[in-house]
């Protein structure tokens, strides 16, 4: 007992009490840490095929190695999710400079994105690619999505993802036609304006509601006319015209028959 009371007071006792704590705890984050996107599950060939896609179509902005530039981002550490959204639905390469990146028709096919996404995944830790039953909007809560939506989205997108005008040149984009996983994508990676909603902010289970709220508002099964589904705005002009204009009629036509 005395031996085991002088180790303990033994000068280097603290230092190995903080390497072991920093052991344990290294350990406990590896265990139950989501995982994330790297190119293990890439081959070799698919990222060196990216590789050379990469410096045939991307590297003149974005650095030869990812790195940036004066003019575009950094790559490294993006994760394939950022670069399968932005390829897939022809953001990247751009068109031409602006406020922000246009969606067109893809330039590169599914195999091509794969392959440039495996490139940028391999040079740093980011987001992978949601699987299909992440994004599986019939697994989801469209009550409770609805709700996450307008907390979190609304004010850009419109109360059902119409879309809408932000400052400087600057929209969000309509999301009746967006693919669910480019939605989650979205959310997850945070491209243009859009805020970052990781994990810890909006959960794997809750992105899957929001694309299921989403998902039902794409058959416009309300009834009446949508208006564009722009809410109050519309609505209101709507009203403004039709509803002013059948008053200023009436006025009109009374005072004719008065006359």
């Amino acid at each position: 007992m005395k031996a085991l009371a002088a180790r303990r007071h033994h000068r280097f006792a603290p230092v190995v009490l903080l390497l072991l704590a920093l052991l344990v705890t290294g350990g406990v984050y590896a265990a139950f840490a989501p995982s994330p996107a790297n190119a293990e599950t890439a081959s070799t060939e698919d990222i060196e095929t990216g590789q050379k896609l990469f410096q045939a179509n991307c590297a003149t902005c974005h650095g030869p190695n990812a790195e940036g530039s004066a003019t575009a981002p950094s790559l490294v550490g993006v994760g394939a999710a950022s670069v399968d959204f932005q390829v897939s639905t022809g953001r990247m390469p751009m068109q031409m400079d602006g406020p922000q990146a246009q969606a067109k028709p893809p330039q590169f096919n599914e195999e091509q994105t794969e392959q440039l996404a495996a490139f940028v995944a391999s040079l740093g830790v980011g987001p992978a690619i949601p699987t299909d039953e992440q994004v599986d909007a019939s697994m989801g809560d469209p009550a409770n999505g609805a709700l996450l939506f307008r907390t979190n989205c609304a004010m850009c997108h419109n109360a059902v993802g119409a879309g809408g005008a932000l400052s400087e040149g600057k929209f969000a984009p309509a999301l009746f036609e967006t693919s669910e996983r480019n939605i989650y994508q979205a959310m997850l990676t945070g491209p243009q304006s859009m805020p970052v909603f990781n994990d810890a902010t909006v959960t794997p289970d809750e992105k899957r509601d929001i694309i299921a709220y989403l998902d039902e508002q794409r058959d416009g099964s309300a009834g009446g006319l949508t208006l564009g589904g722009l809410g109050p705005v519309s609505e209101g002009l709507w009203a403004w015209i039709v509803g002013m204009g059948l008053l200023i009629g009436a006025a009109v036509w009374i005072g004719a028959k008065s006359s």
